[in-house]
């Protein structure tokens, strides 16, 4: 027996603002009565009994094929059929949330059912962003919390429909999402744990980097640009959520919660924001394919728009010059960490429009065309190691590889990036700037690499920020690319 919330019993909306309003009175109803039964625990109270909430739900059914007709790669489900998903933080996700109930809507002209599903909500992931429980419950009163709450369940939050392996038990709904709502929610406290920031201050355009020379000059123009009474940024966000708002704009509140940590946390984010949210989170992931799968696994589930790589490689091909840049329109997968998730077979489609976007941008920033173009720019394959010694294999076991794959430059987190932007169907691209040939003897020395990163840093950052603006102008429902949907796909972007 446990003790739950007042029963919300599931009803059917034809508006997708009524349903998003029975979505969050549904979910702040359970989520109230975690948090009061926590604080009375934490308080030292006996609890009489278990305490219990559940996700809300989304639930659509179609007897059909048929629907309107569509150039978007998502809003509608495979087939008919029941389809359905867990839901979470209607305050951040509000605005996603009411696009796909309206995409629905309008696509089946069927209704929506919203109500409250049999997934529990974890204690855990009720807690509000400043809540810290751990000083005040000793070692007795947590392992107790097991008995009286519900913790968080691996089981339901496996990548199992975002890998294709996920198979429905008969009689059992089909997903609706990538995710489910307690994956989301152990997401949103890993980016916390990992960025230094919380999920409210990421933007839905994405810059990963691989050094941090690429973050002293995104924080310097960031803070130049809070400078400026105009713009559409409003605010530059730090690790520990130190939030800077645009001059003449008012601070908010919790503004000043945010302070800056002791020491930066393992891949600290940094986040120039627009009230849309269509501004730009830069990421530093640091070195390796562990990194970068272990920060897209978390990011997806806020469902960016686009994700894009800003780092340094080796280049491999003789004419290749320190400093010029690789457009990667192919990979090849040596980083290990996601054949599991997703076999070595399966292709990594270049996406036109981010290929545009970044061409167009290196074109715009160096102002250069056609021939002198080309010859600072090379399009070709990015091979991606896990093995950051790769020089010290016998020689001919990586060259005989480079050159039967014809990559043209070499680094450790793209083809990882890419990968799961593939495999969580989230625009991905790679712009890389070369800063060594080993192959060939051309290897960083001190002065000489501080010299390159000082010259080089600006103008490739530049680059990746005027590729998102152009992205952005293009309009996002051109952007979500059918290349990354499959034939039996679910409706969620």
């Amino acid at each position: 027996m446990s003790s739950l919330p007042p029963f919300i019993a599931p009803a059917r909306f034809d508006d997708p603002a009524a349903a998003l309003t029975q979505l969050r009175r549904i979910y702040d109803a359970s989520v109230s009565h975690l948090r009061d039964a926590l604080q009375r625990f934490v308080g030292g109270e006996t609890l009489a009994q278990h305490v219990r909430a559940c996700y809300p739900f989304v639930r659509v059914h179609t007897d059909t094929v048929a629907r309107a007709d569509s150039r978007l790669s998502y809003g509608f489900v495979a087939g008919p059929g029941t389809y359905e998903t867990t839901l979470t933080r209607p305050d951040l996700f509000g605005d996603y949330y009411f696009e796909q109930f309206r995409l629905l809507l309008q696509n089946h002209h069927v209704s929506l059912e919203i109500g409250t599903s049999h997934q529990p909500i974890p204690v855990h992931f009720s807690l509000a962003e400043n809540d810290h429980l751990e000083g005040s419950l000793d070692a007795n009163r947590r392992l107790l919390m097991r008995d009286m709450f519900d913790l968080p369940d691996l089981s339901s939050m496996d990548d199992g429909i975002a890998n294709g392996t996920h198979e429905s038990r008969p009689g059992e709904a089909q997903p609706l999402s990538l995710f489910t709502a307690q994956r989301v929610d152990y997401s949103l406290h890993r980016l916390r744990h990992y960025t230094g920031t919380a999920p409210e201050h990421f933007q839905n355009f994405v810059l990963f980097t691989n050094y941090q020379f690429y973050i002293d000059e995104f924080v310097r123009l960031g803070h130049e640009t809070m400078t400026s009474s105009e713009g559409d940024y409003t605010a530059f966000v730090e690790p520990g959520n130190v939030i800077t708002r645009r001059s003449g704009l008012p601070m908010r509140p919790g503004d000043d919660l945010g302070s800056p940590p002791p020491r930066l946390p393992q891949m600290p984010a940094y986040h120039l924001m627009r009230a849309d949210r269509g501004g730009i989170t830069m990421v530093n992931i640091g070195v390796g394919p562990a990194n970068a799968k272990t920060i897209t696994d978390h990011i997806a589930v806020l469902r960016p728009h686009a994700w894009i790589m800003l780092g340094h490689c080796a280049g491999l091909h003789t004419t290749q010059q320190l400093g010029d840049y690789v457009l990667a329109h192919g990979y090849v997968r040596e980083d290990h960490v996601l054949d599991e998730d997703l076999p070595l077979w399966v292709p990594l489609p270049p996406l036109a429009e981010v290929q545009l976007a970044l061409e167009a941008a290196v074109a715009d920033i160096t102002q250069l065309k056609g021939r002198e173009l080309k010859r600072i720019m090379r399009t070709g394959t990015v091979a991606s190691t896990d093995n950051r010694n790769w020089e010290l294999l016998p020689q001919r076991t990586p060259e005989r590889r480079f050159s039967q794959s014809r990559a043209i430059a070499l680094d450790m987190e793209s083809a990882t990036i890419a990968a799961n932007g593939f495999r969580f169907r989230v625009p991905y691209g790679t712009l890389l700037c070369v800063s060594d040939k080993p192959l060939h003897g051309e290897i960083k020395l001190p002065g000489m690499a501080n010299h390159f990163y000082r010259e080089r840093v600006d103008q490739h950052l530049r680059i990746g920020i005027r590729a998102i603006e152009l992205l952005r102008q293009g309009g996002v429902d051109q952007l979500h690319s059918r290349k990354l949907r499959s034939f039996a796909e679910v409706a969620f972007q």
